[in-house]
């Protein structure tokens, strides 16, 4: 069965070239978001395999939007990983006790983000 990606990120650009990404590389679907109130009502509805989810947005950012669909019974079981641009290496041990798989940072190389998420979610198909 193919996998299902959501991608919440305000940045078009990231969208499109995260979606051909996964698409080509991996097969996968993915779906899009470009705010985290869409990405919540897509994620209740569709409840993809895992949700990319973009750290800085206007309106609801990556934080609001996360705290949201764990607290929503119908997707707090969905896999999130942070895409972001703005993490540091050494700012990652905040993010530590958030229940998120992991985090992506941008920009990425094509191949190499299809790796990340493979292990990240120990998807070896």
């Amino acid at each position: 069965m193919t996998k299902q990606i959501l991608i919440v990120d305000d940045d078009i650009g990231i969208r499109k070239i995260t979606q051909i990404t996964l698409q080509t590389i991996a097969g996968w679907d993915v779906l899009a978001a470009p705010s985290g109130q869409e990405g919540l009502a897509i994620a209740e509805s569709v409840q993809p395999d895992v949700i990319l989810l973009d750290m800085m947005m206007p309106g609801m950012d990556g934080l609001t939007t996360l705290k949201h669909l764990k607290s929503n019974p119908k997707t707090q079981a969905i896999p999130v990983i942070f895409l972001t641009a703005k993490v540091q290496i050494s700012e990652q041990p905040e993010f530590s006790s958030l229940p998120i798989l992991g985090i992506i940072t941008k920009p990425f190389k094509a191949p190499n983000l299809v790796e990340q998420m493979r292990s990240l979610l120990n998807w070896h198909d």
